[in-house]
């Protein structure tokens, strides 16, 4: 039982972070108008905004090369965190009317590396199963 926490535990906190930074700057234009009675108007600087998603990525890369490492030599994941991170960081790319969707993809990206990588973990018993090989 302990095996499976420990697997869990990493990709379990990089979907907190993940999600944490999407509902950030997905509900931080409804809430900048209350953010100065508030005194919390660092929540809407850009510096709080990356150093979410820069948390959020090392969180990510610690948890899916940690498995790729130790259980299932899949690099698929680690491919979906860092375009979910690129399409994260580069939000604005397509101006502020498609800046909801690209935070969106970007996240599902980040999440769902996360997910991939809880299910090949948990489908490897040890190292020396048939997980290890391509």
């Amino acid at each position: 039982m302990q095996i499976t926490n420990d697997k869990t535990l990493l990709d379990r906190l990089g979907i907190w972070a993940s999600s944490l930074c999407a509902l950030h700057c997905l509900l931080l234009p409804i809430l900048i108008p209350l953010l100065p009675l508030i005194g919390a108007s660092f929540f809407a600087q850009g510096w709080f905004e990356r150093s979410i998603l820069s948390l959020s990525m090392l969180i990510g890369f610690w948890a899916l090369f940690s498995g790729f490492y130790r259980y299932h030599r899949q690099l698929y994941p680690l491919y979906s965190l860092l375009l979910g991170g690129i399409i994260y960081w580069n939000k604005d790319i397509f101006g502020p009317s498609y800046e909801p969707f690209t935070i969106a993809i970007g996240a599902l990206l980040i999440v769902g590396a996360h997910v991939v990588n809880l299910k090949l973990c948990q489908s490897c018993n040890s190292c020396e199963s048939s997980c290890s090989t391509d």
